[in-house]
């Protein structure tokens, strides 16, 4: 099946999306603080950023910030923006890392502020598409590295998902990127080192 990238119905305003993310953040079991520092979606973003020197690097839908914290652990010299569009998510972002609330439409951050950027299973919320890897790749410096991880939309239906909910076939993303970044590439993830990806979840690398 496919499902293509485009702007999101009218039917699904950000305001409706941003309240049930506000009331989600009390949920602890589905919406949790921490994550297991063994999970390859943040071991592969940690390694990353592991080595750069006081780099500044922004989790783009960070909900509570566990991406954030493990990153941080990984390069204590890291300045780290937690952005995420429920203020009840950001209140649970732990010290030592910045917080800002909005939209990954319209992201409030000049043009190469950041060394680098990343996006897991958020980009999927944003309400347009083209415009969230625009905005993501216009607040990366050239030279700086973006990774998103989402869902690959031939596997639409696996799990349950909010209405407005979105998932990506590999090329397209690819595709979205190349319009803003030198390098671009992809590969499958599973959650644990010793697990054979079984095509859900798709990583995406890109350097500006």
């Amino acid at each position: 099946m496919r499902w293509p990238w485009r702007p999101r119905s009218p039917a699904f305003s950000l305001s409706e999306i941003r309240q049930s993310f506000e009331q989600a953040a009390a949920d602890e079991e589905h919406f949790p603080s921490t994550i297991d520092p063994r999970i390859l979606h943040v071991r592969w973003i940690a390694d990353a950023f592991r080595t750069l020197p006081f780099p500044r690097l922004i989790d783009i839908g960070s909900g509570k910030g566990r991406f954030a914290r493990v990153v941080k652990e990984a390069n204590p010299s890291a300045h780290i923006v937690a952005f995420d569009l429920a203020l009840a998510m950001l209140r649970c972002v732990p010290p030592g890392i910045e917080r800002c609330a909005g939209t990954m439409t319209a992201l409030p951050f000049a043009s190469a502020a950041f060394d680098g950027a990343w996006a897991c299973e958020s980009l999927e919320h944003a309400v347009d598409i083209e415009t969230a890897i625009a905005e993501i790749c216009r607040i990366v410096r050239p030279g700086g590295q973006i990774m998103i991880i989402d869902k690959n939309a031939d596997h639409w239906g696996r799990l349950s998902t909010p209405p407005w909910e979105r998932w990506f076939h590999r090329s397209e993303l690819e595709k979205l990127l190349r319009r803003h970044c030198r390098h671009v590439s992809s590969q499958f993830l599973s959650y644990w080192e010793d697990v054979q990806p079984d095509g859900l979840f798709i990583a995406w690398r890109a350097q500006r």
